[in-house]
């Protein structure tokens, strides 16, 4: 008779460790998703700016600095903003510079493509972790600033 009182104590047990674990397991998802998708928009800033710097870099010296650095930008903002990332870049958020400077008629000795002011937002993809619902000193956003630096080779 002992066994059967304590088998019913037991009954719903098991579906209290299920919603237990359940939590855990969806913020691990939760975090493993931001991530991913962290990274996605990461390469895919990187990836523009080495195509801006591979425009840059076998760029005429002659119009390095009136052509060349309006043609990386709008490269950079036009692959980044093809990629459909969420928030969309401008043409203020993409900085070309020269070593030592960008001067037309002088070729510099690399040149650098970088993207600054871009701030992922994390969350908002599940409906339990959203940043609108929280405040935004709890979820600050991730600065993404990803640069490439390649020599000047063109004469």
């Amino acid at each position: 008779m002992k066994s059967i009182a304590l088998r019913f104590q037991q009954r719903g047990v098991a579906a209290v460790e299920l919603g237990l674990t359940l939590v855990f397991l969806l913020l691990i998802a939760a975090g493993i998703f931001e991530f991913g998708r962290a990274f996605w928009h990461y390469n895919a800033l990187a990836k523009a700016t080495r195509d801006g710097a591979r425009l840059m870099s076998v760029n005429a010296k002659t119009n390095i600095a009136s052509v060349g650095i309006a043609a990386a930008k709008s490269l950079v903002v036009q692959e980044v903003n093809g990629a459909n990332l969420t928030p969309q870049i401008t043409t203020a958020n993409v900085v070309v510079t020269c070593s030592p400077s960008c001067t037309d008629g002088t070729a510099p000795n690399s040149v650098t493509v970088q993207i600054s002011g871009y701030t992922l937002n994390i969350g908002g993809v599940f409906p339990f972790f959203n940043p609108n619902t929280l405040s935004t000193s709890n979820i600050p956003g991730i600065a993404l600033a990803p640069y490439t630096t390649m020599p000047y080779m063109a004469n």
